[in-house]
């Protein structure tokens, strides 16, 4: 006569005998044969994360398959969650299934019990059902009421085990995603927050005015201006200032990324999603989650990212390639670009209402001939900087009147250009006194223009053309009578185009009479004007430029 006590202790050792699920149902499935008939032990839970029914574990001779994964429907799925259908005890399925949710998911799997019985027995832990405990065996009828009642002795044992594998899982789950962040940080170049900004209490003092403003939030920031201007210091800056410093700041080069493969870089893909898809793998979006994602070069994603980006920032949640789960992040998003976006957005090259979505706060920074101020103590800077990764033991000295030839020169490659520049002169010097006499006259002399000289390019035709303009306006950029309004265009946009210009703006002490007041014969129009009157006012790179009763055309 079978003893249930010894049958509820070798059934418990046996299923808690190891942490590896597999090994412990397979070491029950031997002695559970001895009391059933029994070709296949498994268990399984409703997965949230698949909506599907998936196997956790199971035990057999090798002779019975099932699948791994089983998915349901949207009514299957309704039911799993709904409590007045679940069920507590043991139940022989096929054998009157009134239950509705027996019978609908006896419905998914009609294939695999065609000439089976199965014995299920649902698992609870503290009123929370977390899966199920099925056996089955060939042949039909081979269950009875006995049998659910003895399998119905050892519920709690196989639900303590399952509730531990579960566990178990997750940390392991835990583990892997620690692991990829590292190996994925490592690879990163992450700035730390103890990186000093050169200028922030001169050239860069408006700047960093806004970063200490805005770094407590969590809106967007838009960064605009030219390369090598500092973007991503500054980026790097409000992270670290913010309260999210703690957490991870991913930085992303929109234009370095194929664009086959931007979706998976930024959005990450399921596992088979294409070809190479041989793992379920995270995107930058993801990495980023409780902090920040600096994407460079936004001007540079593909209409398609732009689609998806712009999800992100009006729902903060993102999909995966190939998935259809919607996965919630919570992530602040600087963006920095070089490029005019507003135009952009007028040429159809760039979504207007991502443009909006991004340009809540924008940050313009002063290209390096607008800071002229910061070039000393930026080539000191970067002088001791780069003698540390060359190995010398004493940075150099710089000779006297080398600093002023520094600044007179315009840079057009920004402090980027600069730093180049700097370690160029410290390989060629090998330790001696730095001259930067390898910045030739001739490019320095590119450096101003001479107001009795013609306009070299279109560039300093419209910056000419925009100093009159300012003049007449009293150095005003915005609201009646000020310079957006007289050429018609956005005040932000003019503000972008002065800085990239070199052109500094501002109320003038004289008041100018209104424009409209004001006309000139055409000898008298500077050659900037007449130049502007022969360009497409419709080109590439320039919004429209409208000269209003500036030129008298007669």
């Amino acid at each position: 006569m079978l003893n249930k006590d010894e049958f509820f202790r070798e059934v418990t050792v046996r299923i808690c005998s190891s942490l590896h699920i597999e090994a412990a149902l397979k070491s029950a499935f031997e002695y559970l044969r001895q009391f059933f008939p029994l070709d296949i032990l498994f268990l399984f839970i409703c997965d949230h994360d698949l909506c599907a029914i998936r196997r956790v574990a199971h035990a057999d001779h090798g002779e019975v398959e099932i699948p791994d994964i089983i998915p349901v429907s949207e009514k299957v799925w309704s039911l799993l969650k709904a409590p007045d259908q679940q069920v507590h005890g043991p139940f022989i399925r096929g054998s009157a299934d009134s239950n509705e949710l027996i019978r609908s998911v006896t419905n998914l799997i009609k294939s695999e019990l065609k000439g089976n019985s199965e014995l299920v027995l649902p698992l609870w832990i503290e009123q929370e059902w977390i899966g199920s405990l099925a056996l089955r065996a060939k042949g039909e009828g081979k269950y009875t009421q006995s049998h659910a009642e003895l399998i119905d002795i050892v519920a709690e044992p196989f639900a303590i085990a399952l509730s531990n594998a579960l566990t178990h899982e997750r940390l392991l789950k835990y583990r892997d995603i620690l692991l990829d962040d590292n190996r994925f940080l490592n690879r990163e170049l992450i700035l730390q927050a103890g990186d000093e900004i050169i200028g922030e209490n001169s050239g860069l003092r408006d700047v960093m005015e806004m970063v200490r403003q805005v770094a407590p939030l969590n809106n967007t920031v838009l960064l605009l201006g030219e390369t090598g201007t500092g973007k991503e210091l500054v980026a790097n800056a409000i992270h670290f200032s913010s309260p999210r410093k703690d957490k991870p700041f991913i930085k992303v080069n929109c234009g370095a990324i194929p664009e086959s493969l931007i979706d998976s870089e930024l959005f990450g893909h399921e596992k088979g999603a294409f070809t190479g898809a041989v793992v379920e793998r995270r995107g930058r979006f993801e990495r980023a989650d409780g902090g920040t994602i600096f994407l460079d070069e936004i001007g540079e994603l593909p209409p398609q990212a732009q689609v998806r980006l712009l999800r992100v920032l009006e729902s903060r949640v993102i999909e995966r390639v190939g998935g259809s789960k919607t996965i919630p992040v919570d992530l602040r998003v600087i963006a920095a670009t070089h490029r005019n976006l507003e135009s952009m957005v007028s040429e159809n090259r760039f979504r207007e209402d991502l443009w909006f979505r991004l340009n809540v706060f924008p940050i313009i920074m002063p290209p390096l001939r607008q800071r002229k101020e910061d070039i000393p103590a930026l080539t000191r800077y970067y002088v001791a900087q780069k003698s540390r990764k060359l190995g010398f033991a004493i940075a150099p000295n710089i000779v006297p009147g080398a600093l002023q030839r520094l600044m007179d020169y315009a840079w057009p490659g920004n402090v980027r250009e600069l730093v180049n520049l700097v370690e160029r002169e410290l390989i060629l010097h090998r330790g001696a006194q730095l001259m930067f006499d390898s910045l030739l006259p001739a490019e320095r002399a590119r450096g101003t223009i001479s107001q009795h000289e013609a306009p070299l390019n279109l560039d300093e035709a419209i910056a000419l053309h925009l100093s009159k303009v300012l003049e007449i306006a009293n150095g005003r950029i915005h609201g009646p009578g000020g310079a957006a309004e007289l050429l018609d265009v956005n005040p932000s946009t003019l503000r972008w185009r002065l800085d990239k210009l070199g052109i500094k703006y501002g109320r003038l002490k004289k008041h100018a009479e209104p424009l409209r007041q004001r006309t000139c014969p055409s000898k008298t129009v500077p050659l900037a004007i007449r130049v502007l009157q022969n360009i497409n006012t419709q080109n590439k790179v320039y919004p429209k430029w409208r000269l209003h009763g500036l030129i008298d055309t007669k």
